[in-house]
């Protein structure tokens, strides 16, 4: 398993984190997620095997959401 982390632009509240967190859950290989509100960060960890760091920004970014 790998993990990844980055910030998230764009959160305001907790349906925000919620759907960045959903984003996230739908992308496979992703086998668990922390998004922080406070922190504007999402903590990721993935099968490298199934899905790479970049296709799981672009999930957030799909999600509407600026990933830095």
């Amino acid at each position: 398993m790998d993990r990844v982390e980055f910030s998230v632009k764009g959160m305001t509240c907790d349906n925000c984190v919620n759907s960045v967190t959903q984003a996230l859950k739908q992308v496979d290989g992703v086998k668990a997620t922390q998004v922080t509100l406070a922190e504007e960060k999402a903590r990721v960890t993935f099968d490298s095997n199934v899905t790479t760091a970049d296709q799981i920004k672009e999930a957030v970014r799909q999600a509407g959401y600026e990933v830095a």
